[in-house]
């Protein structure tokens, strides 16, 4: 069969992108290399969108959470993965869960029936040079696809051990104990630093010799990380003042709250933890050098001894594990186009979206953008007040690119709702904004 767009993955993303395409009568080859003698470490089987780790796609709440206002919209936007979500669902309570074989099974049903969709077994080794193409290959993406693309983006490597730092939601900061400042108070008040004294230095030195580890999986075992990307706790092992060397390096940062008559400017402490703006909102704030193999419960537990940090609200907790994504602000358009090629989108996981749900997300959008595309029409830009186009501002250009690493949607990547909403009431307010933006852009687009 002829076909308008190629789509190169056929996992959430893929399938999603697929779906929007074909139902608006756009001819699609679907490729997806598991079935045609291939797989990958983590793939148990050949079904499209599989699920490989948990069977949950988070909470459904659309009113009080972000995640479920994501799901709200693409249903508002006649989303396959939501539809077969809703068929396969399992009881989980407030959030939504599947049963996996029913749910893979329902995404594949729904595609076979489209005219124009074809579904190809087949592995494909390199970037198309021609014609409209979207990559979804996900955090495995195969090597030789990976290269390909790392020569297209300049990356050196595309698969490694992505060492990720827990990101703070700035208003649970607790400022009367924290200050903004940079070291020598050169460049500005461009951090926030936490100050910590002996004891409390201590005792925190000893909760990260002691805390519970995440293991690398086996199809992990092998692949390398960066030595600049050290887990903090894996520094700390190499002797109890190394962090006050490192990440914790108190040198240069006078703590104004510890001002006293002899000393105006206050005095340094005995380590300091910094956080550094993560997007240009200024919402969220990311811990520095604290990438961290510890388990999540395990970080919050530990992360709220943190001077200033006590009732801290984690947009993301750190990990490490193998991963493969692009530097989407630096290489993406607005649209998910790669500028140095513009005919190739891509969707899903290798943007640096994080989740089930988040990746289905931007497979949505690649499509309806392509659609668009190929039936000469503006693309309208989702409103940032949506959960979609806050997504979708994050990815494609609001997030530092230095520090860009994969993020699951949550109310910090939202513009901040009018100052006389209360805090209590904040993400109603964000949900209810959110909801009609969308109306008024679904008649407009």
């Amino acid at each position: 069969m002829a076909y308008d767009v190629h789509i190169i993955g056929g996992g959430m993303a893929g399938s999603e992108a697929a779906w929007q395409l074909a139902r608006r009568g756009v001819n699609v080859r679907l490729s997806e290399m598991r079935g045609g003698g291939d797989m990958t470490p983590a793939h148990q089987g050949t079904g499209l969108a599989e699920l490989v780790c948990s069977n949950s796609f988070r909470s459904d709440d659309h009113e009080n959470n972000a995640v479920g206002l994501l799901h709200h919209e693409m249903r508002q936007l006649d989303s396959l993965i939501m539809d077969a979500a809703e068929v396969a669902k399992v009881p989980a309570g407030s959030a939504l869960a599947v049963d996996r074989d029913v749910f893979s099974a329902e995404v594949e049903q729904r595609l076979a029936a489209l005219p124009t969709l074809e579904v190809v077994r087949e592995r494909i080794d390199c970037l198309p040079e021609a014609g409209l193409t979207i990559v979804a290959t996900g955090p495995l993406t195969a090597a030789a696809l990976a290269s390909s693309i790392g020569s297209a983006t300049g990356a050196d490597s595309l698969a490694f051990f992505d060492a990720i730092a827990p990101i703070v939601h700035h208003d649970t900061i607790n400022m009367d104990v924290a200050w903004k400042a940079a070291r020598w108070d050169k460049g500005g008040k461009d951090y926030i630093n936490c100050p910590m004294n002996r004891e409390q230095y201590l005792a925190f030195y000893q909760g990260l010799i002691d805390g519970e580890k995440t293991e690398f999986r086996e199809w992990e075992a092998n692949t390398p990380y960066f030595e600049g990307c050290m887990p903090i706790e894996v520094m700390a092992s190499r002797g109890v003042d190394t962090l006050r060397f490192g990440p914790m390096k108190p040198v240069g940062l006078d703590n104004p709250h510890w001002a006293t008559e002899e000393h105006p400017s206050g005095r340094w402490p005995y380590a300091v933890v910094q956080l550094r703006q993560d997007n240009k909102l200024g919402t969220l704030w990311n811990m520095v050098g604290f990438q961290t193999k510890l388990r999540h419960a395990e970080q919050v537990r530990l992360f709220r001894t943190i001077p200033g940090l006590e009732n801290a609200e984690f947009a993301r907790l750190g990990g490490l594990h193998r991963n493969t994504f692009l530097n989407s602000p630096v290489l993406l358009d607005r649209q998910l186009r790669l500028k140095s090629a513009p005919h190739v989108r891509f969707a899903g996981q290798i943007t640096g979206c994080e989740g089930y749900v988040e990746s289905a997300a931007v497979g949505l959008m690649a499509g309806m953008m392509t659609a668009a595309e190929i039936a000469g029409r503006d693309w309208k830009p989702l409103p940032r007040t949506t959960a979609l186009g806050a997504l979708l501002s994050h990815i494609t250009g609001d997030a530092e690119a230095e520090s860009y690493q994969p993020m699951n949607v949550n109310f910090g990547l939202f513009p901040m709702p009018d100052e006389d909403v209360k805090k209590k009431q904040r993400k109603l307010a964000y949900t209810a904004r959110a909801k009609q933006d969308l109306q008024s852009w679904l008649k407009i687009s």
